[in-house]
């Protein structure tokens, strides 16, 4: 198969979606890959350690849309690049449809086969092409919101892990999922004063069971969302619904009566965000001020260590994009439910049912379950 990497071309994405070593293990399984010039170069993968891989540098992403059989991504392709997809050409990248109703119309419009990072399964019931990218974000959140507290940058001047004779700042997390416990064990290490709001009574007791007494496990409930967000000085949203629009779980109202200077991090955000608030932002101008809130909402928040992100990706994506050009499209769905669980778009018909519960009336969209679209 001859597989295809374009630069990222979204604001501030360094990322790219084959690292060298990947390239060198489609190599072996016989396979070709094109690089567009300079996707990796800013994380130090430059073209001539491409090159060394095996890969051919391409001049254009036209050049690879044209060529590839496969095109491997990070971020969700954008209007042109997905005005340049045809049919029988396979997407492998993260998507995040629900919230997106251009992109999924562009997508169906191109009659390719889409698979979705942040839908494919495991046997646990987990999401691992998503759970390093959360695992990421969830560090990053903390990391973020420390910094936007500071009084410089539109905070309220706190400290998360205050000093002697001074409290340490109080941190809310709202899902204790991957991205809220990696928020935990750097709000924790910081020395914050840390809450978890879960509906899942076996999760909190996981955190339990891991944090001990270092963090407070709480059940949502209308009332513990009310309570705890109006003493919070970090609000870190953690919510995940998979392949789904995320839920609005702070509102309007909670927000005002949040204490000035305090920091919400949405890390749903590419799911359209769990704070009414919440739009999306980017590194570039990463926040926005809501009734003296400090928003942080960037869209893509692991580019921001892209490096890292680039390698931890890589390491969760390349066994099924290995069996995507192993064996074709058809049959690497048929021998794994938990591939097939990724395909979101399919020769025109939408095969991932969140997206179509959120999007369905609006686009005109009907469910075509995945098993059913790729034996037609």
């Amino acid at each position: 198969m001859i597989v295809g990497v374009p630069k990222e071309i979204k604001n501030h994405e360094y990322r790219v979606g084959l690292t060298t070593a990947a390239v060198k293990e489609f190599i072996s399984h016989g396979h070709s890959v094109l690089i567009e010039s300079g996707a990796g170069s800013a994380i130090g993968f430059t073209d001539e350690l491409y090159e060394s891989a095996g890969a051919t540098i391409m001049s254009s992403a036209e050049a690879v849309f044209t060529k590839a059989e496969m095109i491997v991504k990070v971020k969700e392709p954008q209007p042109n690049e997905c005005n340049m997809l045809r049919e029988g050409q396979i997407l492998y990248t993260y998507l995040h449809l629900a919230p997106d109703p251009v992109q999924t119309q562009l997508l169906v419009d191109s009659k390719a086969s889409c698979i979705a990072y942040e839908t494919v399964t495991d046997r646990f019931g987990g999401l691992p092409l998503l759970a390093p990218m959360s695992e990421v974000a969830g560090r990053m959140s903390v990391q973020a919101g420390a910094h936007y507290l500071e009084k410089s940058h539109g905070g309220s001047g706190t400290l998360l892990g205050g000093v002697p004779g001074v409290a340490s700042g109080k941190v809310l997390i709202i899902g204790g999922g991957v991205v809220g416990t990696n928020a935990a064990k750097m709000a924790v290490g910081l020395g914050a004063d840390v809450t978890v709001l879960d509906r899942s009574l076996p999760r909190l007791r996981e955190l339990d069971d891991i944090f001990s007494s270092q963090i407070r496990t709480v059940y949502s409930t209308e009332d513990a969302i009310d309570y705890y967000s109006s003493r919070a000085d970090l609000i870190i949203g953690a919510v995940l619904v998979p392949g789904a629009t995320a839920p609005k779980l702070l509102n309007a109202q909670h927000i005002k009566k949040m204490k000035p200077g305090s920091v919400l991090v949405d890390v749903a955000i590419d799911q359209g965000g769990c704070f009414e608030t919440s739009k999306a932002t980017t590194h570039q101008d990463p926040v926005y001020i809501i009734d003296d809130v400090v928003h942080y909402c960037v869209a893509n928040m692991p580019g921001g260590v892209a490096r890292t992100s680039t390698i931890a990706l890589n390491n969760a994506t390349l066994p099924f994009g290995l069996a995507l050009a192993n064996k074709g499209l058809k049959q690497a769905m048929l021998d794994d439910q938990h591939l097939l669980n990724g395909l979101n778009v399919h020769k025109g018909l939408v095969t991932y049912k969140a997206v179509v519960d959120a999007l369905g009336s609006q686009l005109n969209l009907t469910y075509c379950p995945a098993l059913q679209a790729i034996a037609m």
